[in-house]
């Protein structure tokens, strides 16, 4: 995992934290063929290292990721359609990956977050953001749909917000994306990297057993009847009591209240 400027992806980690950094700030960002499949990569490399406890997702420079790479797609509009399906398909399957990756996935948004950014940005399950920062959908202002990541944004927003968004093609400001449930939590521009730092140590700080087995709980609960989401928890509860970390989260609690 290099190191290296001209590396369309920076990987670095530290305290059970890697920071997947976006580095083609020249592009804002953009995402092209080649750090798409970087992400698609480094992913699972991350997956099987016990040392990596959170991927955390931001962009090198001013903005974290104008969306997709137009020129790119530019040239392969001329080519056939399954080079194009192929294409398209490559960044779907990076959003699936972060979707069901056993561990949790945090965007750290600075600057711009747009289109196939913006989906990028929310595929992750946590969203950290500086109040200077901007979201949107602007795909149809060039006749172009946000079709991939209306998958994401619906879930997100419920479906009138997220026509509203990509109908209109309006970018909103890192307050109104909290409000409307694209942003988790926002942080004055100054505060973000400590807020982040913050938030990062307490999440890669809590059980990896339990974090992943709520994180797939929680999404594979999606299209459940009621009680087949019951029927679902019940199996993950007795998966959970099973684990090392449980038995031990227990036992030291019960010892601290002196077993009772």
């Amino acid at each position: 995992m290099s190191s290296d400027r001209a590396d369309p992806l920076l990987v670095e980690v530290e305290e059970g934290v890697a920071f997947l950094t976006l580095n083609r700030p020249e592009k804002r960002n953009a995402l092209n063929a080649v750090l798409v499949g970087r992400l698609r990569e480094a992913i699972p490399e991350l997956e099987n290292d016990d040392a990596v406890r959170v991927l955390a997702l931001q962009g090198a420079g001013k903005d974290f990721c104008a969306g997709a790479d137009l020129r790119e797609i530019q040239r392969a509009a001329d080519g056939p359609v399954t080079e194009n399906l192929a294409h398209a398909a490559a960044l779907g399957d990076l959003f699936i990956q972060l979707r069901k990756s056993p561990k949790p996935s945090v965007a750290i948004v600075r600057g711009r977050a747009l289109a196939g950014g913006c989906g990028l940005a929310s595929a992750c399950d946590l969203v950290l953001a500086e109040r200077s920062a901007r979201f949107g959908y602007p795909e149809v202002g060039i006749g172009f749909v946000p079709a991939m990541v209306m998958a994401i944004l619906r879930r997100n927003v419920g479906e009138k917000r997220a026509f509203e968004l990509v109908a209109l093609g309006e970018t909103i400001d890192a307050a109104e994306a909290e409000r409307i449930g694209l942003v988790n939590r926002l942080f004055e521009d100054q505060e973000l990297e400590a807020g982040a730092a913050e938030l990062l140590r307490t999440l890669a700080g809590r059980s990896a057993t339990a974090v992943a087995l709520s994180k797939r709980l929680l999404y594979d609960q999606e299209g459940m009847s009621f009680d087949a989401g019951i029927r679902a928890g019940a199996e993950i509860n007795v998966i959970a009591r099973l684990t090392a970390d449980a038995r031990a989260g227990i036992a030291a609690f019960l010892s601290q209240r002196g077993g009772g």
